[in-house]
């Protein structure tokens, strides 16, 4: 076991050289803020305000202490009380998430929100644990590191839950795509995700991109990572087991990422400390790489009784959530934490978020095998206490006791709030904004124009600026990727068993309606896992709104939260965990509400996959679900435009099930070689992404389609209605599939044919586009803002 020495010069973590024994180090370490101190100096000024605590909140910690906390304590509340750690402005509208659950719902859960992240059985004796988290605000500050770390983080809660991460994914807005800034922003946040994961060996599997003006200050760095477990590997985040040893592995502890889950600046606590520490962790995708192996060989052993990766707020964090979720108390000494920086005070200790950390439960007679098992793996160890029944969770520091304090009311019992909320005074006026005011093209070559606008707009454009970047086939496992509707991964190679995944938001339609906006990116996400063959089975979300502070967010805050939690329960998925992340705005000006929602769906064997473009010649299109006339807050409404108004488009979550019933059973009898949700762009982006996708041309007619739905030329090809999709059928299964539908009350109608002969797409009595033409659209759009693809 390493052991950090006291008293020798260091290297900061800026690389400089200083003595461990100046003026102000000397003071830090030899007259801390006892509990003793804190008792007899009531009256001390201490500064919670600038560690984001309220007055009332500041006065709470007193009431619960009976006396002022120390400076200690002060600082494992404020970050443990932050909006980002305890989800006070939240909690009460997130409860829906466990209230509204069926009996369906609980069929395949094994650990549901709560945890580091949710665990769902798959079958064969395989689970599989998913969780999508933001990292917002550090992707603006420091681009690279803020996105690095941000996959580093959400792997470590797949670690953490006892499965090896097997890949990851993310969703992402920036501002405009012409804006300078995004030129900064955008670089730094790809090259961060690709770095960490590309390092790690984990597939980036698919993802979203989207560029709009409100994200301009406020870009949204949204990873998930999916791992994969057998069922009695499964680990939990508690400390039980009276005696048992705290012990924490990993990376060293530094001054980087101080505050980040809080307002903090280090040298508050202190007049003349050191200047203020980075913001943002700084990452090492390799020790991550190295942490995971050595934690599957500890799980492999049953060297651990519980165990919580170390991210927002640190030490503070793991130990006051193991000890609360455990025997409910705790004893640990803060000298034995290993430092890259031994100028940090205890506090800085306490809530410092470096990376690649995690705290694991020992138990006495086991822990010279962990440490052999972390010293094979070069992991640096350190034992920091045990576990007691005391109900407290007690710190020392150079001797003495700086924390004493009851875990759960640190981590479990923190601030609740009702937040006022207000429906927006605005958004009547929005919503009577419709689109169907707007003029439509008045002939074909209109339409044409228009439709190559919308196809090379920065939303619909081609994305291998961004994918290329990412290696989406290591590991061998990967079934499905970009730019197919979603990802899947092979879980067990002998069986076949996959996963799929696939992350939707529509910021545009959840302002003009929070509830349908926010069941939309769930139909969406569900209907893009069907496209694959797979049957939906889980979500997680990460619901990014502005200030809880602003009655008008909150409100828009409640009214996703509601949407959400309906939804699952008419679709009969759980959602097993997410994030939260508010204050997303610049000034006054919060972002759209953006609630991304990521939705799991399990296929028996990855062999019947489906992709998102046909192959062959000479297959039937057939045009699944109904068109109505909705282009309210669609593409064409934006780019051609620039129009925001009306209402989204309806939500029909019973047709997205009897749909999504439709393709697995279309999948498992082989009666369907490609298929393609309809969304953003409608049906022409999906019939042109479906010609570029292996360069295979179509014939494609819409008078049917208009008769049948009353629609004109502009709505068949753009309305974004929901619950639709388009699929290629050989034509010996014609009969099949169409019975195939009918048994499932799914509206079909053949709208084309694929055809090697046709030079891109026709659309029949309309226009047609080649496949340069269509090319060029849809793939130059990214390159022209920001360079060269990779290998393109």
């Amino acid at each position: 076991m390493n052991q950090p020495t006291p008293h020798a010069a260091a290297t900061d973590d800026s690389g400089q050289q200083h003595p461990a024994h100046d003026e102000v180090d000397h003071e830090r370490r030899h007259r801390p803020d006892t509990v003793e101190n804190a008792a007899a100096t009531p009256a001390k000024e201490q500064p919670y305000a600038a560690l984001g605590l309220k007055p009332d909140e500041y006065e709470a910690i007193k009431a619960l202490l009976g006396r002022r906390p120390t400076s200690g304590e002060l600082a494992m509340y404020s970050v443990m009380w932050s909006e980002h750690c305890s989800y006070k402005s939240s909690k009460v509208h997130l409860k829906q998430f466990g209230q509204k659950v069926s009996d369906e719902m609980k069929t395949h859960l094994m650990v549901g929100m709560g945890e580091n992240a949710g665990v769902v059985d798959v079958g064969e004796g395989w689970a599989v644990t998913f969780k999508i988290e933001s990292h917002n605000h550090p992707s603006y500050i420091e681009p690279f590191q803020g996105a690095a770390t941000g996959v580093g983080g959400i792997v470590r809660d797949i670690i953490s839950m006892g499965a090896r991460p097997v890949a990851v994914m993310d969703a992402l807005r920036f501002g405009a795509i012409d804006h300078a800034d995004t030129a900064r922003v955008v670089p730094g946040v790809v090259s961060g995700i690709s770095h960490y994961g590309n390092c790690l060996g984990l597939p980036n599997i698919g993802g979203e991109t989207y560029f709009d003006a409100v994200y301009q200050a406020n870009p949204l760095v949204n990873a998930l990572a999916v791992g994969v477990l057998r069922h009695e590997d499964l680990h939990l985040a508690n400390a039980r087991g009276v005696g048992n040893k705290v012990v924490l592995f990993g990376a060293r502890t530094g001054g980087d990422g101080i505050g980040g889950a809080s307002i903090l600046a280090s040298d508050t606590f202190s007049e003349g400390g050191p200047t203020k520490r980075p913001a943002v962790q700084v990452g090492d995708p390799f020790a991550e790489k190295v942490l995971i192996e050595c934690c599957l060989e500890l799980y492999r052993d049953g060297l651990v009784e519980g165990i919580q990766d170390l991210g927002a707020a640190g030490i503070s964090c793991a130990t006051s959530e193991l000890a609360s979720n455990g025997d409910g108390g705790m004893v640990i000494d803060l000298d034995k934490v290993l430092l890259r920086d031994p100028s940090l005070t205890a506090e800085e200790i306490l809530m410092s978020e470096s990376q690649e950390r995690m705290m694991a439960i020992v138990e006495p007679a086991k822990l010279d095998a962990f440490l052999a098992m972390t010293a094979k793996w070069d992991v640096e160890t350190s034992v920091l206490g045990e576990v007691t029944d005391t109900g407290r969770l007690i710190i020392h520091w150079r001797g003495e006791t700086i924390v004493d304090v009851d875990p759960t009311t640190v981590a479990v019992d923190g601030p609740v709030y009702h937040r006022p909320m207000v429906r927006p005074a605005w958004l009547d006026a929005l919503q009577a904004d419709s689109a169907s005011t707007l003029p439509r093209a008045a002939d074909d070559a209109a339409l044409q124009t228009e439709v190559l606008r919308v196809l090379g707009s920065a939303n619909l454009a081609d994305a291998s600026w961004i994918t290329n970047q990412y290696d989406y086939y290591v590991g061998g496992n990967t079934a499905l990727a970009v730019p197919d509707d979603g990802g899947m991964i092979r879980v067990d190679e002998e069986s076949g068993l996959g996963v799929a995944l696939a992350t939707d938001a529509n910021g545009r339609y959840c302002q003009l309606d929070p509830y349908v906006g926010a069941q939309l990116a769930l139909a969406e996400a569900y209907r893009n896992v069907a496209a694959t063959g797979a049957s939906p089975r889980a979500v997680s979300d990460c619901l990014n709104f502005g200030s809880p502070e602003n009655p008008e967010v909150m409100w828009q805050f409640a009214q996703a939260v509601e949407g959400l939690a309906d939804g699952c329960l008419e679709l009969g998925i759980p959602v097993t965990g997410g994030n939260v992340s508010f204050y997303n705005q610049t000034g006054d000006v919060p972002i759209h509400p953006t609630p991304v929602v990521a939705v799991m769906g399990v296929i028996d064997h990855v062999d019947r996959r489906l992709p998102s473009g046909w192959q062959d010649d000479g297959e039937n299109l057939y045009l699944l679900g109904v068109t109505r006339d909705e282009l309210d807050g669609s593409v064409w409404a934006g780019v051609v435009h620039e129009h925001l108004g009306g209402r989204p488009p309806q939500v029909d979550l019973a047709a997205e099930k009897n749909l999504a019933g439709l393709m697995a059973a279309a999948a498992e009898e082989a009666l369907v070689t490609s298929a393609h949700d309809l969304s953003d762009g409608g049906l022409i982006t999906t019939l042109a992404e479906g010609v570029l996708r292996f360069g295979v041309g179509a014939r494609v007619w819409i008078t049917e389609l208009c008769e049948r739905d009353g629609l004109d030329a502009t709505a068949a090809l753009l309305s974004e209605s929901g619950a639709r999709m388009l699929v290629s059928v050989a034509r010996e299964d014609d009969v099949k599939f169409r019975g195939l539908c009918e048994g499932r009350d799914v509206s079909v109608l053949r709208v084309g044919v694929t055809d090697a002969e046709v030079d891109g797409l026709e659309v029949q009595d309309c226009f047609a586009l080649s496949h340069e033409q269509l090319r060029h659209a849809h793939r130059d759009t990214l390159p022209a803002h920001f360079g060269a693809v990779v290998g393109g």
